[in-house]
């Protein structure tokens, strides 16, 4: 059983933390990036990958967000 479901968050708020944890993981990760890219070889470049990734998970959290915010207007 989930614990407690997030202390009741509502989907909203769930589909906006998991937003700003997915814009955490990118900042860490580009970081990352940055760091390993002078030296290049395979590490830098599955660093790079993972950091599509995500980037595109980031994305799709980012739509569904949008799918549910209120209208505005």
């Amino acid at each position: 059983m989930q614990a407690a479901h997030r202390l009741r968050e509502t989907d909203l708020e769930m589909a906006l933390r998991h937003v700003i944890e997915a814009e955490a993981r990118v900042a860490r990760q580009r970081a990352l990036v940055e760091r390993l890219a002078p030296g290049g070889g395979r590490t830098a470049a599955l660093a790079e990958a993972l950091l599509s990734d995500f980037q595109a998970t980031l994305a799709a959290h980012r739509a569904h967000l949008a799918r549910l915010m209120p209208q505005q207007g």
